[in-house]
């Protein structure tokens, strides 16, 4: 590998760092979800259940279909596996990394020592939410939101035991034990993270040096503002002075991207020495919004030429793709965005809308895409397809989707087609 890459060899090496260059197995099982968590890092955690939350999205992208109970058993029950922390948004991390977050434990505790903040204005609930989870061991908040203590004649406020239980797991007092449904399970730290892993020691320059490293690995190539945002490590100066470490340790490599470039130069970034460049990535897949290869708006349109902002929040009216609209990925292009939802009564994936991208190769990508939504419907136990009208791209999925003799293709009309 050079020192300088096409934009096109910069996407193949970001994507196969990703696992997007290794075939699909025939049976998903334990092995093959450690070694996707070994390349992703983190698995990013998000309630919206629209279609599928979205921390069961990244296996399904690389992995191909796979049992849900799968992740459940070794990602929501309580496990020597993974554990969840801060270390992206809410992400599910390996357990044994836990003394990497130290610093930023450190950093919540250090910002609410002072006297006005809310963890030391109510030191005695989170003393005494502490104490519950010393006595009764793991609980969730509602367990002890029952035994709460009256204070003046009434109930403490509902919030005080969620917030006291959000501080102390930031500042690593406390670890989530487990999920139930989706409701987290808090515990003291010592309960979950075993003593040997507990007691490591990790000083800051050191953790956050093995946190570049590891981003490093995962992007395959890419800027400062993507190996800092990869794990959220805000100290600019500390990732910089990480990579000048890196590259003298031989484990990056400057290089230079066509088309990365800010004010007219080129922008600095570095490949991980491990990185390879493969020929070509022939894979097709849906991709969450926190999808390691999308989630940092910056690096998806410089690299994928994708201009991308999840619009939950945006009122429907307003909205120009829809609620959830997934990126699709065909060989090592974006093509596409579908916004999908699951009518669970109806047993059909609903396509809500669909977008061809400025990559796109529509008489070539559409199959590609259908046989992927086919898939995504047998994967979530849907019996058909129903696509809108609504998007650039709704009638060629819709063509291409009816040619197959997998899967039951249906219509629906889009509140938007509606209005137009």
């Amino acid at each position: 590998m050079t020192d300088s890459l096409s934009a096109a060899q910069a996407r193949r090496v970001a994507l196969a760092a990703q696992g997007f260059t290794r075939a699909r197995p025939a049976s998903v099982g334990a092995r093959h979800v450690h070694r996707a968590m070994e390349r992703l890092g983190v698995l990013q955690i998000d309630s919206v259940n629209v279609f599928a939350r979205s921390h069961y999205m990244p296996l399904f992208s690389r992995l191909g279909s796979y049992q849900p109970a799968l992740l459940d058993r070794l990602f929501l029950s309580r496990t020597t596996h993974y554990v969840e922390y801060l270390a992206h948004e809410a992400t599910f991390v390996p357990v044994g990394d836990w003394p990497l977050w130290r610093f930023r434990m450190e950093h919540f505790r250090a910002r609410w020592a002072d006297p006005d903040s809310w963890a030391s204005r109510n030191s005695r609930t989170m003393a005494w939410v502490r104490d519950e989870l010393r006595d009764r061991g793991p609980l969730r908040p509602a367990d002890i939101r029952a035994d709460a203590p009256r204070e003046r004649g009434t109930w403490w406020d509902w919030d005080d035991v969620k917030l006291a239980l959000e501080h102390l797991w930031r500042t690593g007092d406390v670890a989530i034990s487990g999920r139930k449904g989706f409701e987290r399970t808090y515990a003291l730290a010592e309960h979950v993270i075993p003593p040997h892993v507990l007691s490591r020691v990790v000083p800051r320059e050191e953790a956050i040096r093995e946190l570049v490293r590891r981003a490093a690995r995962s992007s395959g190539v890419a800027t400062q503002a993507d190996l800092a945002d990869y794990y959220r490590i805000r100290d600019r100066s500390a990732v910089s002075r990480s990579i000048a470490d890196l590259v003298d340790a031989g484990e990056l490599v400057p290089v230079e991207v066509a088309g990365w470039t800010r004010q007219g130069r080129p922008l600095p970034a570095w490949r991980h020495s491990d990185a390879v460049l493969p020929r070509r990535v022939d894979a097709a897949a849906l991709l969450t919004p926190f999808d390691p290869v999308v989630w940092f708006r910056n690096r998806a349109l410089r690299a994928f030429d994708l201009d991308y902002r999840i619009e939950i929040y945006v009122p429907a009216e307003k909205r120009r793709y829809g609620y959830y609209s997934l990126p699709v990925l065909v060989g090592d292009r974006i093509v596409a965005r579908v916004d999908l939802k699951a009518d669970r009564g109806a047993s059909t994936l609903q396509v809500q809308s669909a977008w061809w991208e400025p990559q796109a190769r529509p008489a070539d990508d559409a199959d590609r895409i259908a046989a992927e939504l086919a898939l995504a419907a047998r994967w979530q136990g849907l019996d058909a397809v129903s696509v809108s009208g609504w998007g650039t791209a709704a009638q060629p999925l819709h063509a291409a989707l009816s040619a197959r003799d997998d899967v039951t293709v249906r219509r629906h009309v889009h509140a938007r087609e509606q209005a137009a």
